[in-house]
């Protein structure tokens, strides 16, 4: 062997040890079509063409088809690709670049609900739409499992020739026979998460099949079959249904186990496939938490292409709540959707030693026998040493300013016998695992005293569990965890925008998948979660209802059908409340417009309508570059001759920020209606007050003489500055005929957002 070539011999394995070590990432990148050479008789061969001439230009030693992720075909122009920094930035300076994102990591986020909701199959929104025949319903979420019986498709019609998927991907082929005339289609997307984790390549079963058990639940949430004798462990007994029972689903797996969480280009693909396959409308119980601006959201920049090919989105608004500005998906071309209570609880009692029996709140779900055990007050139960000197027994806890989260964990850690919680804000935190129970204050007081007129020795209890019970009031409630609004990155148009039932649900569940612990695995083909994650399906199969009887209906006007009707009022004819805010009354930062009310929406009278222009001009007003905006509507010649932030939304929301409250200021906004109600119908304009500021409508009736025609008119908003931090205001805006009511809510805020660069 010659000197030369052992020094070359070398040399190579050098540079393959280098290329080695080298840091590679997933990025999305941007191209501009209208450079693309006409040699190319597609995108992709250019795409590999340019990645190629990267590597010839700077001496890179490596293949251009290990690169390339997906090239995407709807939702944007451009790919997604593994890039070493150099590669990265080289790129950069070929013509047709754009920009790029790197490749963000998202976080995901039923027996009685369709009851709750009003579902009637007699009357209503069921019987017009037919449950939801044959409108598509993509879920993008963490797969399937397709044996569940609520995938059966007993009695179903031929797909409909509208469905262009062909793929069934489970378990290592394409055409799996577990899919059928529910289940059209599944399919996966994992390349993202196999370039950013190659280690684990042999790890991943190229599969839809749900691993998680999150996918199952959410796609049957919206479009499950009938399925009855459902319950977990004797909890929530009944009848499994969707809400859009005779819809088809579509499913596509972006979630492989890794902390719950999703790679954009992987999301991006997922989306941009379904609008191949020709989905009607997409739930997607996941977000950014982040809130990176519009164009570097991934579920922004695809669910623009979605849209724009009439595909109503349905997004979760996220868990982070109380606070304000935990929002996640405030996306204005999407519904953002809130979590709310149901009038149905799961109960437990507690029998005093004196014969007293007092109900609460009692997600428990285990077998439990504490019968007659003393019971002590242990105050805030802040301190463990203390608990576990006294976990032979029942403790009582007293919550003080929110801290029932943190007294769950302190009992559960003192493995005491069971706990009693007083607490009339946050009874939903209460443990599936642990034999808790949550009393209101005016229970707690009696325990105390019964505890008091004994000795702690003499004071004894018992508890019982699994105990499901209806009516509960007030219902519904905006949940402790839902997060709140206004969006941080796009705060002009007013999110949540709607609230669903998202606490205590049941839907189908992956028969392999633990459903609880208890020292063991339990399993169940059912589960009852809570989150934003469990409203956001409701929301979409609404959406398929309206969407199967009114299939001229825009993404917008289906959101404007829901909002505009949503209920505000309880089931204590009262307004709605927020538990993370001690019962207060909801604000719409909060509650969205209010909460579904499936039937109303199916005639709205007035729809606020949105077109994709309309979109543009907002987008134009965001102080964006043109490759920003480039990056989110595909398109180089956007008109932005009438940037607007206001968006002719059914919703409102003002800033008032002033040094001092004897300062005043104003704010006009402008809408246009269209009649989709009565044909000749005169609606006349009603506000609810706003202490403090004067709001007026010009003009304050609308007279309209025929289906569809669209008419304007302007509110003005009028008063001092807010001084205090966080300060909310709020009313409605109302437009009234003799059938119709036609709500919008109205926000006055003086509420700091971090991205001062946005006007």
């Amino acid at each position: 062997m010659d000197l030369r070539f052992c020094i070359q011999f070398l040399l190579c394995i050098s540079l393959q040890f280098i290329f080695t070590l080298a840091h590679f990432d997933n990025y999305i990148i941007h191209m501009n079509l209208s450079v693309m050479p006409k040699v190319f008789s597609n995108k992709h061969g250019w795409y590999e063409s340019t990645l190629s001439q990267v590597n010839i230009t700077n001496n890179i030693q490596r293949s251009t088809s290990s690169k390339i992720i997906y090239t995407y075909n709807n939702v944007m122009n451009g790919f997604s690709a593994n890039l070493s920094p150099e590669e990265h930035e080289a790129l950069k300076t070929f013509p047709g670049y754009i920009s790029s994102i790197p490749d963000l990591s998202l976080k995901l986020d039923t027996t009685y609900s369709p009851q709750f909701l009003g579902l009637n199959p007699y009357k209503g929104v069921w019987p017009s739409s037919d449950f939801g025949k044959d409108i598509i319903v993509g879920v993008i979420d963490t797969g399937v499992w397709p044996e569940s019986e609520s995938f059966n498709d007993n009695g179903m019609t031929k797909i409909p020739t509208k469905w262009k998927g062909k793929l069934c991907q489970f378990e290592n082929t394409n055409n799996s026979s577990f899919c059928n005339k529910k289940l059209i289609g599944a399919r996966f997307f994992n390349k993202g998460f196999l370039a950013k984790n190659s280690n684990m390549g042999e790890t991943i079963v190229n599969s839809t099949r749900d691993i998680i058990g999150h996918g199952t639940h959410t796609s049957t949430t919206a479009g499950g079959r009938r399925v009855d004798g459902a319950s977990v462990f004797g909890y929530a007994n009944g009848t499994a249904i969707g809400i859009a029972s005779l819809s088809r689903l579509a499913i596509y797996k972006i979630v492989f186990g890794l902390d719950d969480a999703a790679l954009s280009s992987d999301i991006i693909a997922a989306i941009d496939a379904a609008i191949s396959d020709g989905v009607d409308i997409l739930s997607m119980s996941i977000g950014y938490y982040d809130n990176a601006s519009l164009y570097e959201d991934p579920i922004a920049i695809a669910t623009f292409a979605a849209m724009e090919k009439g595909i109503f989105v349905s997004t979760s608004a996220g868990n982070l709540g109380p606070s304000f500005k935990t929002l996640h998906n405030g996306i204005p071309w999407v519904i953002t959707v809130a979590a709310g209570t149901m009038n149905r609880e799961s109960h437990g009692n507690l029998t005093l030693g004196n014969g007293v029996s007092l109900i609460g709140f009692a997600p428990y779900l285990g077998n439990f026998s504490a019968n007659n055990f003393p019971i002590v007050f242990m105050g805030t139960c802040d301190n463990i040493t203390e608990l576990i000197k006294v976990k032979s027994k029942i403790v009582v806890c007293e919550d003080k300013n929110g801290t029932l989260f943190i007294q769950n964990y302190n009992v559960i850690k003192a493995k005491v016998v069971g706990a009693v919680f007083i607490s009339n804000n946050t009874p939903h935190l209460a443990s599936y695992t642990f034999p808790s129970i949550v009393i209101n204050q005016k229970s707690g007081e009696i325990v105390k005293a019964y505890i008091r007129s004994n000795s702690n020795s003499s004071s004894i209890a018992k508890m019982c569990f699994r105990i499901t019970s209806f009516g509960a009031k007030p219902a519904p409630s905006v949940d402790s965890y839902s997060s709140r609004g206004p969006a941080k990155r796009c705060p002009y148009v007013l999110k949540p925008d709607i609230t669903g039932p998202g606490t205590s649900i049941l839907a189908a569940w992956p028969p392999n998948i633990p459903v609880l612990n208890f020292g063991s695995d339990y399993f169940n083909k059912f589960n009852i979660l809570q989150g934003t994650s469990m409203a956001c399906p409701h929301i979409a199969g609404v959406g398929a209802l309206l969407k199967g009887a009114h299939a001229d209906w825009s993404p917008a006007a289906i959101r404007s059908a829901m909002m505009t009707t949503s209920d505000i009022l309880d089931n204590n004819k009262e307004h709605i409340k927020d538990i993370g805010k001690g019962n207060e009354i909801a604000t719409p930062l909060a509650l969205g417009a209010g909460h579904i009310n499936p039937n109303s929406a199916l005639d709205p009278g007035l729809v606020y309508d949105v077109g994709v222009q309309d979109y543009v001009n907002f987008i134009c007003a965001l102080n964006f570059t043109q490759e920003n905006i480039t990056s989110i509507t595909r398109s180089s010649n956007n008109n932005c001759s009438k940037p607007s932030l206001d968006l002719n939304y059914p919703s409102f929301i003002a800033f008032f920020k002033a040094e001092n409250s004897s300062s005043r200021t104003s704010q006009e906004f402008s809408r246009t209606v269209t009649n989709v109600g009565e044909e000749k119908t005169t609606y006349v304009a009603i506000i609810t007050p706003i202490a403090g500021f004067n709001v007026s409508v010009i003009p304050d009736k609308l007279v309209f003489s025929k289906m569809n025609e669209k008419l304007s008119y302007k509110l003005r908003i009028d008063g001092p500055g807010m001084t205090q931090e966080n300060e909310v205001a709020f009313g409605y805006l109302t437009w009234q005929d003799e059938k119709h009511v036609v709500r919008s809510p109205i926000v006055v805020t003086n509420i700091k957002f971090v991205d001062e660069n946005i006007k």
